[in-house]
């Protein structure tokens, strides 16, 4: 028997752990997958082969549309760990969702390190918008979701696609990081407070009724008490609609790993709970003005006398759920359903069928 060892950390750090795990027989990096199965001595071809084990629930699947990322923002180490941006040819991507939708997949959520970069490398353009409008004519596809967007150079493109297709949801993923300019320069974003706002305001004037979500980090160095509170009155004047906030940790060989780690780490939670109180806020209002309102859900699971359901609105694991009482109803996992909102919270909505 022998011991392989493949992913991030093989890739960034093969030389140091070969010395130290001598016990390992082979270590691989995330683009080694050919020379792994050779080893294995398994045939290899470049496309998809049989079926995708899912590790989701059966109705929606997380898809990559491609690998890396050509950013070269301060904090980050994925271009260290993924290497270069390489999109998936749009081709073997409508061939991979064509296949997921035959095995019951009914939500492709559209992921990579830089989804607004695809197209760049291969077709010499950035190419999201024919790559989502593809998509949507893959039958048994019902909704296509968006994530991890970049502001610097958005496509503008893909709103006409979102705006037009209806199994195209109204939600777009794009971390921001920072809303004060000073910051946004020192993590190397290649953007102002003043263009995000623009930016975002466009896109919600192309897309009426979108959802935005953003992750912001707390406690970058350098960052003032004045620089949080201009991220906070940031924050106060964009009302996202759903937001996380993470503290800032030092990535080894970065830019920022060449910083001083100057922010205390009390200083980070305080301020990273100081802006998800802020959200609380918001959210909470946001969620209040859905009461009465009849919304699409697509039902993620069963627990605890409710069905869990999510909106158009809203992604697994981190956003909205919708609560959908059992008792007289009969929902399958991964069925649709029209539900009336009779209740709202900050985190929550409950709604009966209607």
């Amino acid at each position: 028997e022998k011991v392989y060892v493949t992913g991030c950390l093989s890739q960034r750090y093969a030389p140091e752990l070969k010395d130290g795990i001598p016990q390992v027989d082979a270590w691989f990096g995330t683009r080694d997958l050919p020379r792994l199965l050779k080893t294995l001595k398994a045939d290899y071809k470049h496309e998809l082969v049989g079926e995708r084990l899912l590790t989701t629930p059966a109705h929606f699947a997380y898809f990559k549309i491609s690998e890396g990322c050509d950013r070269k923002c301060s904090f980050c180490a994925i271009p260290l760990m993924r290497g270069k941006h390489v999109s998936t040819p749009i081709e073997q991507l409508v061939t991979n969702a064509g296949n997921l939708a035959k095995q019951g997949v009914k939500e492709l959520i559209l992921i990579a390190q830089d989804l607004t970069y695809y197209g760049l490398d291969i077709y010499k353009k950035r190419n999201l918008d024919e790559l989502v409008s593809r998509l949507s004519d893959v039958e048994g596809i019902d909704w296509i979701r968006l994530h991890y967007a970049f502001p610097s150079g958005f496509p503008m493109d893909v709103l006409d696609v979102m705006r037009e297709r209806s199994n195209v949801c109204n939600y777009l993923d794009m971390p921001l990081q920072h809303g004060s300019t000073a910051m946004l320069t020192r993590m190397r974003r290649g953007i102002t407070q003043e263009k995000t706002e623009a930016l975002v305001d466009t896109i919600r004037e192309k897309v009426p009724g979108i959802a935005i979500r953003t992750t912001l980090i707390a406690g970058f160095p350098g960052e003032t008490q004045g620089d949080h509170d201009d991220n906070l009155q940031w924050i106060e004047r964009m009302r996202f609609d759903r937001l996380g906030a993470f503290t800032y940790s030092h990535e080894e060989d970065t830019h920022a790993h060449t910083m001083a780690d100057d922010v205390p780490a009390e200083v980070k939670e305080q301020r990273a709970q100081e802006i998800m109180e802020l959200q609380g806020g918001i959210s909470f209002e946001l969620n209040q003005a859905k009461l009465g309102e009849t919304f699409k859900v697509l039902v993620d699971k069963a627990e605890s006398g409710h069905y869990i359901a999510r909106t158009e609105f809203d992604s697994p694991e981190v956003d909205n759920e919708v609560l959908i009482p059992t008792e007289g109803n009969y929902l399958r996992i991964g069925d649709f359903a029209e539900v009336r909102i009779t209740e709202a919270n900050e985190h929550d909505l409950r709604g009966e069928i209607v």
